[in-house]
């Protein structure tokens, strides 16, 4: 199972958001790449990355802070917020972006997802932010009348890499993960599933590595490496089979 630490831009900044708040945004670091690099010295394997500005503009706001990121670490990355066209899911991967997240564009253009899967094979992730069960769209300014797995079902059969999906709710909070949702989601589908929202301690992720065989294939994690609560080496370990 991947541990994927997260950079969540803001005006430039590496942030954390408090259940998708703009308002309650906490600093962590002014140089995103520098803490990309940290990440990497970690022992982490991937970076996922939000554009959080980008998210609420529909378009990227934080290039700036992507390309440097890019340049300064050789992880793979993934990353989303803003990216609601094929010109910038092609834009971002020729510039070195392993995978892109379609959020709000999956929910309101799914032909457009099937489009990006079928010229980026392996490439294209979906990203399902829920509020109480329903999908949360405009950087979760907006809940629909769709539910989650009524959305995830329609990309079964094109080749996503991966559905992130992270309970709103918990994001940030510290309060845990939703380990019950995540594993009910991953059992109704074939696409790996990557667990995002709430980690907060190891027993989170003890939690998450044992509903594995349900589809479980990653599980992101932001707050709690920042502050301290989560040991990178023990996480790594544990995720790995290796604790």
């Amino acid at each position: 199972m991947n541990l994927y630490p997260a950079i969540d831009l803001k005006d430039g900044n590496a942030v954390r958001l408090v259940r998708g708040d703009m308002a309650q945004a906490t600093v962590f670091n002014s140089d995103p790449a520098k803490q990309a690099v940290n990440f990497e010295a970690q022992g982490f394997k991937w970076l996922h990355l939000v554009d959080l500005n980008g998210a609420f503009a529909g378009r990227p706001v934080n290039g700036e802070a992507v390309e440097r990121i890019l340049s300064n670490t050789r992880l793979p990355v993934q990353l989303g917020g803003g990216i609601r066209d094929m010109a910038t899911v092609e834009f971002w991967l020729n510039r070195g972006v392993r995978r892109v997240i379609l959020g709000t564009v999956a929910l309101k253009d799914p032909d457009l997802v099937k489009q990006a899967c079928r010229a980026f094979p392996g490439r294209v992730c979906v990203g399902i932010d829920a509020r109480e069960g329903y999908v949360a769209v405009e950087g979760w300014a907006e809940t629909s009348e769709v539910r989650v797995l009524d959305l995830a079902l329609k990309f079964e059969d094109c080749g996503v890499a991966a559905i992130i999906y992270t309970d709103i709710n918990r994001d940030g909070a510290m309060g845990g993960v939703n380990v019950e949702a995540t594993a009910d989601l991953a059992c109704h589908l074939t696409t790996p599933v990557i667990a995002s929202g709430g980690v907060s301690s190891l027993a989170d992720l003890e939690a998450l590595k044992r509903e594995e065989n349900t589809g479980i294939d990653g599980v992101i994690c932001g707050r709690a490496l920042y502050d301290g609560r989560i040991d990178p080496a023990q996480a790594l370990a544990l995720l790995e089979g290796k604790a």
